[in-house]
């Protein structure tokens, strides 16, 4: 008799995430000078990040019981971002419980959260910077993420809400960060089934109460905003905001694509932007480049919103001789003969 439906679930999408990460460590090492006949390359390690919520529980457990048959090591990192009494505690007894499952190696990290953009983004801003150190540190080829459908779902709601565009809709990708370091396997799994994995093998869940906490945005928008839209709409919402998700992705990429081939046809001799061009090109193009130029120029990207990008593409479509525009990170953008210019006031 075969595993649950709920644990063979989520075994298979770990199982397919770990083949595309072994696909990538091959090519990656195609490119490294051979090794004398006698060495043996290691043998890649995977991390699992995980809170002690039933998602990364999950993913753990998925992790530890698919990595030795491919021939991989599995890891775990739990991060105690210090924000609840008591979470240093709790962080020490999640390494426990990945222990247990036969991760190795595995550790907490304690991180300070600070306050720039607000207590979930700071938050986030903290685990993310803790997980790239541990990668580092282990040398790891990839860590693991337990967002869900839902989460994906969440994700989509709050970037409509936001008005930012076509890439906020495209929620999280499944592989993010340097060199594909994140990996997702579970965003076409809805939040039920890794808990009801959890429960069938009685791994032990810890519910964070931030997560049912009215005073952050995802948590009202988890326990009000979906529950009212699927009381409207019906079932079948978090699937259709998922598959929205990948299809503003795959357009959004077309987008980012052309507009990056497109920035050289619109700079002259000296690389500078002209006006003229820029107005040519559609303005999903345009305002990309636009986009890049900022970035490039040293606008940090996450304080780059799309009134920004609007207000300098008036520079180019509603000229009227107006001011410069001021942009996150001390950049200015004006408009001087016929040229955008975007650089560090």
């Amino acid at each position: 008799m075969g595993p649950h439906p709920a644990v063979a679930a989520i075994r298979l999408a770990v199982r397919r995430v770990l083949h595309d990460v072994l696909t990538d460590v091959q090519r990656s090492s195609e490119h490294v000078p051979p090794r004398a006949a006698s060495e043996h390359p290691p043998a890649p390690l995977v991390l699992v990040a995980c809170s002690g919520g039933a998602d990364s529980m999950a993913l753990a457990s998925a992790l530890a019981f698919e990595a030795p048959k491919l021939g991989i090591r599995a890891g775990g990192v739990t991060v105690d971002h210090g924000l609840q009494p008591g979470s240093d505690l709790r962080a020490a007894e999640v390494a426990v419980r990945m222990t247990a499952l036969g991760l190795e190696p595995v550790e907490a990290v304690t991180v300070h959260v600070g306050r720039d953009g607000g207590p979930e983004a700071a938050a986030r801003d903290a685990r993310y910077a803790a997980l790239d150190a541990a990668a580092e540190r282990h040398a790891a080829a990839a860590v693991l993420l337990g967002h869900t459908r839902d989460d994906q779902a969440e994700t989509v709601l709050l970037g409509l809400a936001r008005g930012s565009g076509i890439r906020s809709l495209s929620g999280m990708a499944a592989t993010s960060g340097v060199a594909g370091r994140y990996r997702r396997p579970f965003l076409h799994i809805d939040r039920q089934t890794a808990r009801k994995a959890c429960m069938v093998q009685s791994l032990p869940v810890w519910d964070d109460p931030h997560n049912a906490d009215p005073a952050y945005t995802r948590s009202r928008l988890r326990h009000e905003g979906l529950p009212a839209l699927e009381k409207a709409l019906g079932k079948g919402v978090v699937e259709a905001l998922a598959r929205t998700a990948q299809l503003s992705r795959d357009d959004a990429d077309a987008l980012d694509a052309w507009a990056a081939r497109a920035e050289a046809s619109v700079r002259d001799e000296t690389g500078g932007l002209e006006c003229a061009r820029l107005y040519a090109l559609p303005p999903a193009v345009r305002r990309r480049v636009v986009r890049r130029a900022a970035i490039e120029a040293g606008a940090p990207a996450g304080s780059l919103f799309a009134r920004h990008i609007e207000e300098v593409d008036r520079l180019i479509t509603g000229w009227r001789g107006q001011g410069a525009i001021n942009l996150p990170g001390k950049v200015v953008a004006r408009r001087q003969g016929g040229r955008l210019v975007i650089r560090q006031g």
